[in-house]
């Protein structure tokens, strides 16, 4: 079987975007948990520098998510793709060669731009260019293979380092985008082809471009993600404060992985056939429930609070691929999944400061109320978002 042909079998297509979604998440966005001491001590950093550089990264990333978008519905996400294992390469080349915070902070700049094009929402474009409305199952699955890119990537960056020493366990991690993931990319994804559904939006769908809509998916997103992001940093310390001992807590904290996982497997087979809008409010209704029963209960409900939490995550983490897609059509959906990741991928830069600040001056109910308000606000906001576009669906169709 040629590339071409094999390139063109959807199931090649999901599990290769997967495992380079893998490789990018695991080699950027889960590095600094593993690498910040060894390179802080190195340089003579402060550990705030070092994540604040970082958090500068993500909103570089932020602010270029629509220009990616932009260029995948334009030219297809192949060479896009393909493009930026090259930056990451040369991102963790010069991170491996820092040797002060100029040089830290340049590597951080080729990093964030190369997050900027290659991330979820990269990924989710290029199989919503490719299969059209069609697109909602290869998005689940992109996800279900880089659930794990935490459970892969930390274990791996601590052997290379072991095995290497951080600048070293840089250089293997560039190698890696060059070997696997810019082959995977550039021969095993198809290239861009006119599609017929392209210009198609679903019958149920809003008319393009309903601004109000946007503004409140973006709150939506912005949300949940501010209180993902918070709770990978603070999880373990969150429910120390509520009263579980050290070891149950770290134990608990480690479901959130496989609870994200077996969420996304239950909307892959139980819930593919419902919309996507019903599995958004499910998901974003999870981590309130949890939050009520941590506050009511206490460390009795550290691992429901957990499970809860994960399980809301991992099928937020489609909900943002498959609502726009949903709601909008395929048509323009790179530029609309940027311009709508761009709040949430800035509130993510600072969702570790805040949401510590709240915990160690509000304690941890307040920092519950904090999460469990900003999702519930968001569970909220998608029955409205719901209302806005049937209004905006009838009034289109009476004109």
């Amino acid at each position: 079987m040629t590339l071409a042909a094999l390139a063109s079998r959807r199931g090649v297509v999901v599990s290769t975007l997967g495992i380079t979604q893998t490789l990018a998440w695991g080699s950027t966005y889960y590095l600094t948990a593993v690498f910040a001491d060894p390179i802080s001590d190195a340089l003579h950093l402060p550990r705030t520098w070092f994540f604040g550089i970082f958090s500068a990264a993500l909103l570089l990333s932020g602010l270029l998510g629509p220009l990616a978008g932009r260029t995948i519905d334009r030219y297809g996400g192949r060479d896009v793709l393909a493009s930026t294992n090259l930056v990451f390469a040369a991102g963790l080349t010069l991170l491996a060669f820092a040797t002060n915070a100029i040089w830290l902070a340049a590597a951080w700049a080729v990093l964030g731009l190369g997050m900027g094009f290659g991330l979820y929402e990269a990924a989710f474009a290029t199989v919503a260019g490719l299969y059209g409305r069609d697109a909602r199952n290869a998005i689940t699955g992109i996800t279900l293979f880089a659930g794990f890119a935490s459970t892969v990537g930390w274990p791996a960056s601590s052997l290379f380092i072991d095995a290497f020493g951080w600048r070293g366990a840089c250089l293997v991690w560039a190698v890696l985008h060059l070997v696997i993931g810019l082959p995977m990319n550039r021969f095993l994804v198809p290239g861009p082809r006119p599609h017929h559904h392209a210009e198609e939006a679903p019958r149920h769908a809003a008319p393009l471009g309903v601004p109000w809509t946007m503004i409140v998916l973006a709150g939506v997103f912005g949300a949940t993600w501010f209180v993902s992001t918070a709770m990978a940093s603070h999880l373990p310390r969150l429910l120390e404060a509520m009263g579980t001992a050290p070891a149950l807590a770290i134990g608990a904290a480690s479901l959130v992985g496989p609870a994200q996982v077996g969420a996304r497997l239950i909307e892959f087979t139980l819930l593919r056939r419902l919309s996507p809008m019903i599995s958004a409010r499910l998901a974003t209704g999870l981590h309130p429930i949890g939050a009520a029963l941590l506050a009511i209960f206490g460390p009795v409900a550290a691992v429901p609070f957990v499970l809860l939490h994960g399980g809301g995550n991992g099928m937020l983490t489609i909900a943002r691929g498959t609502l726009p897609l949903t709601l909008f059509g395929p048509a323009g959906y790179g530029l609309r999944t940027g311009l709508l990741a761009a709040p949430a991928r800035i509130l993510q830069g600072g969702a570790p400061l805040l949401f510590g600040v709240v915990l160690d001056r509000g304690g941890p109910l307040a920092a519950l109320l904090l999460s469990g308000g900003l999702t519930g606000a968001s569970f909220l906001a998608l029955f409205a978002v719901s209302a806005s576009v049937s209004h905006a669906t009838a009034r289109a169709r009476e004109t």
